[in-house]
């Protein structure tokens, strides 16, 4: 059984680091890391992590979306490891929208965000995938990524007007949700 990991918190120095390539994929290290991270993101109820915010500088993220009371009408995705994935192209249109992270735990933010993106990543069987995301997904793969260049979400908004506190996003959300049911 896989345990959980301590999520790094922003002001950790491994935070702000570029992560560093994966060589080898198949590494039982890297596989017991993989296993982790996938835990440590369903244990903590967040649908993505990256291995930079469990304290190790590589190129490894995780996309685990599901619709939750953080992200209601996020979409049913399996856990997926990307393992050093790059981004070959976006739309030029993009959607703000709210966004927290584990790393910044009590804070969301306002962020801009590519509404498709094409992705090229390296699965946990050394397979490269080739894929375009979409929406919710493409906001959350250009989040984790963020990670693994050394940005965290606030370092996307606009303005520090597009930074709250997560109970009054809840609340907001709340009366968002109350004004939809008329």
């Amino acid at each position: 059984m896989s345990q959980r990991l301590e999520i790094s918190q922003l002001g950790s120095p491994v935070i702000r680091f570029v992560a560093k390539p994966v060589s080898d994929i198949l590494a039982p290290e890297i596989q017991a890391l993989i296993d982790a991270m996938i835990f440590t993101c369903k244990e903590s109820k967040g649908v993505g992590i990256a291995a930079p915010q469990v304290g190790h500088s590589l190129s490894i993220l995780i996309m685990a979306s599901y619709p939750n009371s953080r992200y209601p009408y996020a979409p049913l995705m399996e856990p997926t490891a990307l393992i050093n994935p790059h981004i070959i192209a976006f739309s030029e249109e993009y959607t703000k929208d709210w966004e927290g992270c584990l790393s910044l735990p009590g804070i969301r933010g306002f962020v801009p965000r590519y509404n498709e993106i094409e992705v090229v990543y390296f699965d946990r069987t050394a397979k490269e995938q080739h894929v375009v995301f979409k929406d919710f997904l493409a906001r959350l793969f250009q989040h984790e990524y963020d990670h693994l260049i050394g940005k965290v979400f606030i370092d996307r908004v606009e303005s520090t007007h597009d930074i709250i506190m997560e109970k009054e996003y809840q609340r907001l959300m709340a009366e968002k949700e109350a004004l939809t049911q008329f």
